[in-house]
């Protein structure tokens, strides 16, 4: 299954939050940031992966889906 915008754009959301703190959320301004951002955000909330619609923190299985979006991200620009 090839990847739809959307899920790219989750997929970018979702690597944005930090690794390596759990204290550490972000805030996507509905005002300022792009409409595919403030969407992908809304829509991570819709899946429960994130506790706000705008953002806020990730839930456990949000971090789940972080950890592996940043492992695929790392095999594939590993060097060659």
């Amino acid at each position: 299954m090839p990847l739809t915008n959307d899920i790219q754009e989750e997929i970018n959301m979702l690597i944005r939050f930090s690794q390596s703190s759990d204290h550490q959320g972000l805030k996507v301004h509905q005002d300022i940031a792009a409409q595919e951002l403030v969407d992908a955000t809304q829509r991570l909330f819709d899946k429960k992966l994130i506790t706000l619609f705008d953002g806020g923190y990730l839930t456990p299985l949000g971090h789940e889906a972080a950890d592996q979006a940043h492992a695929l991200l790392n095999i594939l620009s590993a060097p060659k």
